[in-house]
């Protein structure tokens, strides 16, 4: 509604000083309040927009701060893709403290309240005194009354002349009370004027902190926000990352070349194998019987023949027979992986840098060592995959 527009057109009918042209005054009172209560639906309803948008920022933040760390994005530009993240979480909790402050104003405003119902009982005991007054100067009179009245018209008629002069001296004294009657209502008038500027003022007031408060713009919070933002984005070097990347993943690693080594006795012990005859006190050996032979030996003998030395069914314990009894016996030297290796036959062994097995035999023409896992797995691995412990 608009508050300048031209009065001139408007009939002295619709006068304030009409009788009972003052209600729309009285009526603009009960409208602020109504006015109140549509400010704080209005901004209730924007802060709970507001909340909304908070959690829905820290939830995205949270969700992909995950991702993006086990995911396979690396080096400086992984921290400007944080940064985004931690930006989204800084900037939920400014959207959280203007929400706080859009409810601090609904606060505020209900403090029109109380004023408003003062003024809604004053209008009830007004209402009540002029509904009293009118039920005593009701003018509905009897039909005997009707009949002396009528008797009395003509008399009324000659009274007409002093009737007139009786209501031009009302008039005269009517305008003498003109003045008083414009004072007293001015008066009040003026009162309503005050209760709606204050009204007025505190609605500008309200508006101007929401104002404040929804400017972005002037918050020093979100400012360095978007400051430490563009600083992490513009600290991306493709050159440290792509150096970084060489060095861990690519050329720039170290490695162990394989190196001629003199071989050690230290390095490289013997394990020299028990006697083969047997020598148990009390047992002779007669000229027919015969001294148990060696594995290989009892297989040329048996006719079977082995299609590798590095066969499947040979383990890391090799055994004798010394009176009846079978004795272990381990061989082999402790070496430490140094390069993952996936098996790719049945007869070859799978680890992982960093594992330790047994070596059993030498390195043949081809690379390939014989070893045994901790887990007694026996089989062939490639010879420069390992180091010997120690060296």
């Amino acid at each position: 509604m608009s508050s300048n527009g031209d009065l001139s057109d408007i009939g002295t009918y619709d006068s304030f000083w009409e009788p009972g042209n003052y209600r729309r005054t009285v009526k603009r009172i009960d409208d602020g309040h109504k006015l109140c209560n549509e400010l704080v639906t209005c901004f209730q309803e924007r802060a709970k927009i507001e909340r909304s948008y908070a959690l829905q920022l820290a939830d995205w933040a949270k969700k992909w701060r995950g991702i993006v760390e086990k995911g396979a994005q690396y080096g400086t530009l992984e921290k400007a893709w944080h940064a985004f993240m931690t930006a989204a979480e800084r900037l939920s909790e400014i959207h959280m403290e203007l929400r706080e402050h859009l409810a601090g104003e609904d606060r505020n405003s209900r403090m029109w309240s109380p004023p408003r119902r003062g003024t809604t009982r004053l209008v009830r005991q007004s209402t009540a005194l002029q509904r009293e007054t009118i039920a005593k100067a009701d003018p509905t009179k009897s039909q005997d009354e009707v009949r002396k009245l009528q008797d009395r018209v003509e008399k009324c008629n000659k009274e007409a002349e002093k009737a007139k002069g009786r209501y031009e001296k009302a008039l005269e004294e009517l305008n003498r009370c003109n003045p008083r009657y414009m004072e007293d209502m001015e008066q009040v008038f003026e009162i309503t004027q005050d209760a709606e500027r204050k009204r007025l003022c505190f609605f500008k007031e309200v508006l101007l902190d929401i104002h404040n408060h929804m400017d972005l713009s002037r918050s020093d919070s979100f400012r360095l926000l978007f400051r430490d933002l563009s600083q992490a984005i513009a600290a991306v070097s493709d050159t440290e990352d792509l150096r970084w990347w060489r060095n861990t993943h690519g050329p720039g690693m170290n490695m162990n070349w394989p190196q001629f080594e003199e071989w050690s006795p230290e390095a490289n012990p013997l394990v020299v194998g028990q006697d083969r005859v047997s020598q148990a006190e009390g047992v002779s050996v007669s000229a027919g019987d015969e001294v148990p032979g060696t594995p290989q030996e009892a297989s040329s003998r048996t006719g079977s023949h082995h299609t590798s030395d590095w066969s499947d069914e040979e383990n890391s314990k090799k055994f004798c027979a010394v009176n009846g009894v079978e004795e272990e016996k381990t061989v082999g030297v402790r070496v430490r992986v140094l390069y993952d290796y996936e098996g790719q036959e049945a007869d070859e062994l799978s680890f992982k840098a960093g594992d330790e097995l047994m070596k059993l035999g030498e390195e043949d023409e081809q690379g390939w060592c014989k070893g045994q896992l901790d887990d007694g797995q026996v089989g062939l691995y490639p010879a420069n995959y390992v180091q010997v412990i120690g060296s």
